[in-house]
This record gives C-alpha cells, structure tokens and sequence, in this order.
C-alpha cells in the first residue's frame, strides 16, 4: 500500500509481532497486572476497577521505538513516535467510541493475548478481529473506535502512536516529553 492518506481507513497487519515478542509481552503484562501495577486512569475505559492500564509502559515504549520503520514502511510516511500505551482488559470492560488526541494521528493496537475469547474492535463502523501477534494501523484522530462489552476473563492490548514527521502535528514527537519511557508531567 502507498500513502496512508489516500482513501486510507485502516490496514491490518498480520504477524505485526513475532512469536518470540508475544510471549514476552503477555507473560509480561499478565505479571503487571497481578501484582496491581496500573498506573493509569483513563476516562475513555467504562468498566470493571480490575482493568490494569500503563501509559508509556518501558516495554511497550520499546516497541513504539523498535517498530516505527516497520510502521513508517506500511504506511509510507515518516514519522515521529510519540507515546505508547497498555492495556489488560477484564470482564465486562467496554472503550468509549472516540477520536484520538493529536499525539495519535497515526495509531497502532497490537493484539497481545487473551483468555481466549474474541472481542472485536469497531473502526468506523467496521467490525475488525486480531489474533494475538496482528495490529490495526489506522488515523488516530479521524476515525472513529470503539469496543463493546467484554465476557471474557482478560485481554491485552498494546497501542503505539505516531504523528507524520512532515505533517502538522510534527512537534508532538515523544508527546512533549523529556525521555522515552516516563509520563508526562
């Protein structure tokens, strides 16, 4: 695919993470999430006080820097990376449909794991569903996502986010922090 902008919606990504980096990163946040290290409220999540979520969490903020040309090259743009941003999902969870911030122009969910059940990711009406390892490329702050209720046990999802190097929200780069792998102040 060429430039994203044109007639772009989305672009699902299949084997966006090798299985080596799937493991690693369920084993990872399902020990975060056990041991009650969320660091993160967010107003978007309407569900169960059991969601555990991470904004600019090192591992996924390793996989914002370490998969950016990969991203750069299905998208055919340059780009700066801004934050990343995890998440493990329990029953009854549901996403808000919304817009993205401008940090997000171009945002990435990367499906890590679950307990086994689907749950569908909405984008502009559209019902889109990831096997662990895929992603969903998409305009961040144009199209509309969402998800509804979740009856599964847990799901993990991670999200990368990019602004276009030569593009008006440029001057989002690390989403005006000093390092990679701290929140904003």
């Amino acid at each position: 695919m060429g430039v994203i902008r044109k007639d772009f919606k989305y672009k699902l990504v299949k084997n966006f993470l090798s299985k080596s980096e799937i493991e690693l990163a369920k084993r990872y946040y399902i020990m975060k999430h056990r041991t009650n290290a969320s660091e993160f409220d967010d107003k978007q999540m309407s569900s169960s006080t059991a969601d555990s979520a991470w904004y600019a969490d090192h591992l996924s903020e390793s996989f914002l820097l370490t998969k950016l040309k990969k991203v750069e090259k299905e998208t055919g743009l340059e780009l700066n990376p801004t934050y990343s941003f995890a998440r493990v999902y329990t029953y009854l969870a549901t996403l808000d449909k919304h817009t993205d911030r401008p940090s997000c122009e171009i945002s990435v969910t990367v499906m890590v794991g679950s307990s086994g059940e689907n749950w569908s990711f909405y984008l502009d009406g559209k019902e889109l569903n990831l096997v662990p390892g895929d992603a969903i490329i998409y305009l961040g702050c144009e199209s509309e996502h969402w998800r509804n209720e979740f009856y599964g046990d847990w799901h993990t999802q991670f999200f990368l986010h990019y602004v276009n190097k030569n593009g008006k929200y440029a001057g989002y780069l690390a989403d005006n922090r000093n390092l990679w792998g701290v929140q904003k102040i």
